[in-house]
């Protein structure tokens, strides 16, 4: 089960990657991914694979050493929980990414590299997005001038 749910975690975020990348124009791709529920199935997995293991779980992370934090790592159901752990962030933190830059109308073909090293390298990519987002301001909205 537990490399089943390990190759689902992924096939079930793709499509939203998909969307966000080759899509970013297209009106159903912006209803899709307003919702942070798109997340939702790969936190699903995550508490599958978690819930079961949490009072081994819970001191490991709770006060963490590089050799406990190993051991937890070093099984199947590990690997695969900590997978599904970073696939949830990286999307979240992508799917941000994307509708931040939808705001301050950052060109496609600027965001297409910078999501796809947030799928592949989440934390580089968010620093990719953070240098990137510096050229443009986002449009202030009526509302905030009245603050």
């Amino acid at each position: 089960m537990t490399g089943t749910l390990f190759t689902l975690t992924f096939a079930l975020v793709a499509p939203f990657w998909a969307l966000m990348i080759l899509l970013p124009r297209w009106p159903l791709t912006t209803r899709i991914i307003a919702s942070p529920l798109i997340v939702a199935p790969v936190l699903a997995i995550y508490a599958v694979l978690v819930l079961p293991t949490l009072g081994e779980v819970l001191p490991a992370v709770a006060s963490p050493t590089l050799d406990g934090i190993r051991e937890l790592l070093g099984t199947d159901d590990g690997a695969a929980a900590a997978w599904a752990h970073m696939i949830a962030f990286d999307l979240f933190v992508g799917r941000w990414a994307w509708r931040d830059s939808r705001e301050r109308r950052i060109p496609a073909l600027v965001m297409a590299p910078v999501l796809v090293s947030t799928i592949l390298l989440g934390p580089i990519g968010l620093a990719a997005y953070l240098a990137v987002r510096t050229r443009w301001t986002r449009p202030v909205s009526p509302s905030d001038s009245n603050a």
